[in-house]
Formats: structure tokens, sequence, C-alpha cells
């Protein structure tokens, strides 16, 4: 299958690539930046530059490669984008409705749409449910949480009014050996990468916060079953998915099993820990679960067992090199 990817060099791009090269498909991964060392795969792929905000080279990108199945992941995450709300609103609202127009113009039957738990925010009358349901009333505190709300709306309107068949996840926070692009879940990670490679962090969050958490290999697995999923089995277009939901300190616990000699300690950001605070404390993911079957395989200390050699490796390799 012909299968486009906007934003490929970015966290999920790097292990989705990997995941339909290895599936056979003929992959064209795109991106304003260059191709990340670490995201080089053998074979049955091409890196094409492109700027989704501008909508006739997206087109044309289209036009070109002509997709059967297109991955939309460019996006401007929330802590960034809280820093520059122009370019978040510039690449997630009018790079979504660029790529949607492409595909409606190009006849792309299938768009999976990549959502958040930033779509979530505290309700006027109280706190969310715990755990939170599909739907329920969308009050982001975050320009990537507004935006997300607008692209799984337009997702919905052109699956309606143009047969785009558009469908998507809201992501938790998600935990790869790549590093993340800017997310207020961060501090997740750095326990992991700063556990091993300067036995301890300091997080910038509270040790009792608790949001929405998965493992990449389960995120990235999602997307393939969704995207593979009978439409009419689905019930909806945009799905939320959930693993497991740990306290900071929980991590800290988990990572201690693996390298019981790493040192954590807390520091709340004011600014990054409103936004903690504004999500989810964990998701209620049942329609995905009845729909087409969605079952995470890793809980927290799996993802430890797994993780912390991995990490430990990309370390080694010199594919960690960025810091916090």
């Amino acid at each position: 299958m012909k299968i486009l990817l906007t934003g490929a060099g970015g966290q999920i791009g790097h292990d989705l690539i990997g995941a339909l090269v290895a599936g056979g498909h003929e992959v064209t991964s795109t991106d304003l930046a260059p191709r990340p060392p670490s995201h080089a795969h053998a074979g049955g792929e091409s890196w094409q530059r492109l700027d989704v905000t501008d909508g006739p080279a997206t087109e044309r990108m289209f036009e070109k490669v002509k997709p059967e199945l297109v991955f939309h992941l460019a996006a401007i995450l929330s802590a960034r984008g809280e820093k520059d709300p122009k370019l978040a609103y510039d690449v997630n609202q009018t790079g979504t409705w660029n790529v949607l127009e492409a595909c409606r113009k190009t006849a792309v039957k299938r768009l999976i749409f990549t959502s958040s738990i930033a779509v979530f925010g505290p309700p006027p009358s109280g706190p969310l449910p715990d755990p939170t349901p599909d739907d329920v009333a969308l009050h982001p505190t975050t320009m990537y949480g507004v935006t997300k709300v607008a692209g799984e709306l337009l997702c919905a309107y052109y699956t309606k009014k143009f047969d785009v068949d558009c469908r998507g996840v809201r992501f938790p926070g998600l935990i790869s050996a790549a590093m993340p692009g800017g997310g207020s879940s961060d501090y997740a990670l750095f326990m992991y990468v700063d556990g091993v490679r300067k036995g301890g962090y300091e997080a910038f969050a509270r040790a009792d916060t608790r949001i929405p958490l998965m493992y990449m290999p389960d995120g990235v697995r999602a997307l393939l079953e969704l995207s593979m999923a009978d439409r009419s089995k689905l019930t909806r277009s945009i799905y939320n998915i959930a693993a497991f939901s740990p306290r900071a300190d929980q991590i800290a616990t988990s990572v201690q099993r693996v390298l019981p000699d790493a040192k954590f300690s807390y520091s709340p950001d004011p600014r990054r820990q409103a936004i903690l605070d504004s999500w989810p404390k964990s998701l209620d993911d049942t329609a995905a679960r009845n729909d087409w079957g969605w079952k995470p395989k890793y809980d927290l200390d799996g993802m430890s067992d797994d993780l912390i050699p991995r990490v430990r490796r990309m370390l080694e390799l010199g594919a960690i090199l960025s810091s916090h």
C-alpha cells in the first residue's frame, strides 16, 4: 500500500515508519526538517520536505505520491505551542485543513488523525470524570488542545461531507526511546533518559501528578489497527485510547526496579503543571475496545523493563542528544 506521513520527523514517526516498512508498505515520509539520523530505515521509504502550512505544496505532494492512506502527524505540541501560539495555530489548524483538502482533491480515501488528551480541560461545573469518557464537553487550556478539538471536528465534517474517511485517536502522553518534541508529559520520559544517563532526574511536575500514559509500541499498534479497521464497525471518528495512568512518583518507583540507584525529585514548573492538572487522570476507552478491538499490551512495569535497555542503547549510539 502507498502510505504518506506528515510530520514524520517527530516522536511517533520514528516508530511508525519502521512498522510500516516492516509491513512491506511503500512509505513516503514528509517533514519540514531533514530526516533525523535516528529515523534511518532500510528500504521501502523515501523522505520528502513538506511544509503542511503551504496548501499548494501539500496538494502537489499528494498528487505526486498518490497515497492510499495518510497518517497526519505534523503538529506543534502543548508546551512549545504555548511559547508560540501562532506557530501552533498555523501548523495544527491550517496544516490539518490543508491536508484534508489535499485528501479531498486527490481522492485519498483514508486519513488517520492524531489527536490528544490536550482536547480536555476542566469544565466550569467541576473536575473531569475519572475515567474521562469520549463524549464530554471539551475545554482545552492550550492552543495545542484548541487546534486538536478543531481537527477532530474537521475530521468528522470531511467524513460526512466529502467521504474522506478520517479517523483518529486521542493519545495519552507517549513514551519511547526517541526524544519528544515539547509536550507537557515529557517529564515521564526524562525520568527514564536521565535515570540512565545521569543517575536521576528533577521532574517539572509534582510527585502526585497523574495523567494517562502509553508506551509507543502500543501507540503505533493503535494507529495501525484503527487504520485497517472495518469502517462499518466504527461508531465515531475519534477514539479515546488508554493504557495506564501512574503518578509521577510511581513512575520513579518503576524505574528504580531496574535502576535501583536512580534518584528522583520534584520541582513543579507552574506553567507546565497547570497544563498537566487540566488533563484527565485516566481515560475511558470502551468505544475503541468494542469497535475495533483495542487493547494495550504494556503496563507501567512492562514498559520500564523494555524501555530502559532501549534508552541505554540509544545513548550508547549517540541517538539521544537533546537536553531538556
